[in-house]
């Protein structure tokens, strides 16, 4: 059976509490502050809650709480605050401290059990979630270590660091073709169809949790086949039509393989999220020969990129308030900015070709 401290000067106030919880609990009693202080220290790992009096001779019941703050036994069972004030001041002072309920006098039997019952299970659910969570969070950063020390294993291999040079190596290739294009529009229709090219290379760590996740083995050859965004390019550019324009003449070069395409402009995510995704197959030239590597290249325009910047941080931020509020908020946002690249390029069409 549980037990519970009750603690309050009165003795016909700790006398009905006995009287009230007896059948359910072991029901030891403190006559004040200090007195409770004693059995507490006596009984810490067998109590299940404290029913705590606030006005108390000797030490009243904010001294108890600061005492227990300080022992740290706030956080092995509840404490409930028994008090005939109502004062809203009060029970936000009470609660600030760590207080879990409030029994007002007088007592009403059904109310006290009930009260105390839900109290001691709430506590027993948010200690065991709480243990449960520390567990994981161990788990968890022991997993990130062994990515970490396979990671570095990895990253000293000369295998995985020639693959990566091959890789950057396509990176070159990828941007070199694009910023041709860039430049050839610039000189036939006095613009620019991008604003800029963003580039990246998946890190070690990155691999090896990706393929640890899917289940293949953490070698080169599961890289090269197996992972298709290892070498990573991002094109920003000014209006819609550009960024399909700039796809289908960079995919119709003779030497480039088109091997897949993700088109989530016309067909956006439930979020909201918008982007031309094109994964591709491209040549490097290397002292030994012609090597074809995979690269990812995603479209964006101006607009689409900053929104995406903006909900990839969410994703990936802690302790965010309001997140489902925010999430409809962004998503309400990814159809404005739609609308808005569409109203900007038809504003550009009457800048550049009215006379035509």
């Amino acid at each position: 059976m549980k037990k519970i401290l009750v603690v309050d000067d009165a003795k016909l106030n700790r006398e009905l509490l006995q009287d009230m919880l007896n059948n359910d609990y072991i029901v030891e009693t403190a006559a004040d502050g200090a007195e409770a202080l004693k059995k507490l220290s006596a009984y810490q790992d067998e109590i299940s809650a404290l029913l705590l009096d606030l006005r108390m001779p000797v030490l009243d019941g904010f001294g108890v709480i600061r005492e227990m703050k300080y022992n740290n036994w706030m956080k092995q069972f509840p404490v409930l605050i028994i008090s005939s004030e109502n004062a809203v001041e009060i029970e936000t002072q009470c609660l600030e401290l760590g207080v879990s309920d409030f029994i007002h006098k007088p007592f009403e039997s059904s109310i006290v059990k009930h009260r105390v019952k839900n109290a001691i299970e709430l506590f027993t659910c948010k200690n065991q979630l709480e243990q449960t969570v520390a567990e994981q969070a161990k788990t968890l950063k022991k997993q990130y270590q062994i990515i970490q020390m396979q990671a570095e294993q990895l990253r000293e291999a000369k295998p995985f660091n020639q693959l990566m040079m091959e890789y950057r190596s396509a990176i070159v290739e990828v941007e070199t073709k694009l910023k041709v294009l860039n430049a050839e529009f610039s000189q036939e229709y006095n613009r620019n169809p991008f604003e800029s090219i963003k580039s990246r290379l998946k890190s070690p760590e990155s691999i090896y949790e990706k393929l640890e996740r899917k289940g293949f083995p953490v070698t080169v050859e599961s890289i090269r086949e197996k992972l298709s965004d290892v070498a990573g390019l991002r094109v920003i550019c000014s209006f819609p039509d550009d960024i399909y324009r700039i796809a289908e003449l960079f995919c119709q070069q003779d030497d480039i393989i088109l091997l897949r395409k993700k088109d989530y402009i016309k067909n956006p995510k439930p979020n909201g999220y918008r982007s031309l995704h094109l994964i591709l197959s491209v040549p490097i030239f290397l002292s030994t020969g012609k090597r074809y590597m995979k690269v990812e290249v995603q479209f964006r325009t101006i607009a689409m990129d900053f929104w995406a910047s903006l909900e990839h941080k969410l994703k990936y931020k802690k302790d965010v308030k309001e997140t489902d509020k925010i999430v409809a908020q962004l998503k309400t946002c990814a159809d404005s900015i739609e609308m808005l690249d569409y109203q900007m390029q038809e504003i550009r069409d009457k800048i550049y070709y009215s006379n035509e």
